[in-house]
């Protein structure tokens, strides 16, 4: 190895996807070396708490609480940024990139709020980031979009980006349990994160989709221009009503573009999804991602998309690109030529109106038992332009209510955000109506 270059590393952030990278570099160094042809040296990692017990045990000398000296140190040449949230984060990644560093992140929330800038700066000092392990672990999503189906346009990309909510919405399906009693399991198990919102309410997959959306057709979306909608409201009767009728439940994030209209939807929300769909067997903590481009046809990728080894697997495969690009290989991550490419890919598209986002519904309405009460609940879909394929009526005795489960044909948000705001101020609804979309991809 004497005569082989070497590649210095420090890592930022020593939590669970940090110990899996320096776990796994260190168990596979061997190999690695050989196929890169450097000698790779893990040199320091940086953690907010020297004394905490860590599954994973270094030196006292590879650690330190002082992330900007790996960022400033001159003998460290890739920067893993593996600390999460967008503020420090931000900051040591600008500052990295500064020194002339290439940077791998796992971070989704800073490159959905930040990308256009961390990219703008690492091709003004012509260093790289590289940020496959942002979105959907262990799955090559990234370099599939940008390299494997790069002579594609992509009117649809679907999928599953969060294995905790599609674990806990298979157990829910399998096992009748509530939505109470399997979120404790998921906590128990160390899937949900410290903020639970981040995947209950979608965030985290929100963030994923924004980041796709952007690679395939060059235009950053705010989250505040999305429809992100989580799990909470969730019932094991609605995941019941749902096989019932032929479907599952997923958390489902969908970027479609209209090429005539120049239109773009980005989405993230629960959607009913036909059993027989592939996507629909996507189960447990795994995720999947279904690409449909106009030169290859449709394109599913399955993998774990969550968890230590799944992530540290992504953040290895970039350093490995990292390793290639310090030795001469290709462009920074996103190029001037990039750039230029996804401007003109996002030049005159606009965000669709909810009148131009189509879908089917299905509709849960808890109701009195009384006369009548059908028949306003049929006026006010009528009014709203929404029309009946399916219903379920369902007796709750002594209650002197009734919960009314309705698919509807073919429609678009605006008409069933109408029938939403009318039904909820019915005398007869009892409480606030919950509105599933109904998912159809077109055939594979």
């Amino acid at each position: 190895m004497a005569d082989k270059k070497s590649i210095r590393i420090g890592i930022l952030g020593f939590g669970t996807v940090g110990q899996g990278v320096w776990k796994h570099l260190t168990q596979d160094k061997a190999a690695l070396e050989r196929r890169l042809g450097v000698k790779l040296v893990l040199a320091r990692a940086s953690v907010s708490d020297l004394k905490k017990k860590r599954a994973v045990k270094l030196p006292k000398s590879k650690l330190t609480a002082d992330s900007f000296a790996i960022v400033d140190d001159p003998s460290i040449d890739i920067v893993c940024e593996l600390i999460g949230g967008t503020t420090l984060a931000r900051e040591l990644t600008l500052r990295a990139l500064a020194n002339g560093k290439t940077v791998v992140t796992a971070n989704k929330a800073l490159l959905c709020e930040h990308g256009e800038e961390l990219f703008e700066a690492a091709r003004k000092e012509g260093v790289h980031y590289f940020f496959e392990a942002s979105v959907a672990g262990g799955i090559p999503i990234i370099k599939t979009l940008r390299e494997g189906l790069i002579a594609n346009r992509f009117p649809l990309i679907y999928g599953i980006l969060n294995g905790t909510t599609n674990y806990m919405l298979t157990r829910m399906e399998r096992e009748g349990i509530s939505y109470e009693d399997v979120l404790g399991e998921a906590r128990r198990l160390g899937y949900v994160e410290a903020d639970e919102a981040l995947d209950l309410d979608g965030v985290d997959a929100a963030h994923k989709a924004v980041i796709l959306a952007y690679l395939a057709h060059g235009k950053w979306v705010s989250l505040n221009d999305m429809f992100v909608e989580g799990i909470r409201k969730i019932t094991a009767q609605d995941v019941e009503y749902a096989r019932q009728l032929g479907y599952k439940i997923k958390l489902l994030a969908v970027i479609q573009r209209d090429f005539d209209k120049e239109a773009l939807s980005v989405r993230l929300h629960p959607a009913l999804i036909k059993k027989s769909e592939l996507m629909a067997q996507v189960d447990m903590v795994f995720n999947g991602v279904s690409l449909t481009g106009d030169v290859v046809g449709t394109t599913l990728l399955v993998g774990r998309g969550a968890g230590q080894d799944a992530t540290a697997s992504a953040v290895i495969s970039d350093i490995a690109d990292a390793v290639y690009a310090i030795q001469g290989g290709p462009a920074p991550a996103i190029s001037e030529e990039d750039a230029e490419v996804y401007d003109a890919l996002g030049a005159g598209l606009r965000l669709a109106k909810p009148q131009d986002i189509a879908s089917a519904y299905y509709l849960r309405l808890r109701v009195k038992d009384q006369k009548g009460v059908l028949a306003k609940v049929a006026r006010v879909f009528a009014d709203a332009g929404l029309s009946v394929a399916t219903m379920i009526q369902h007796e709750d005795p002594g209650s002197n209510s009734a919960v009314l489960i309705f698919t509807t044909h073919l429609s678009n948000e605006a008409a069933a955000a109408k029938a939403v705001a009318k039904l909820e101020n019915l005398d007869a609804v009892l409480e606030t109506p919950f509105l599933l979309r109904i998912f159809n991809p077109p055939p594979m």
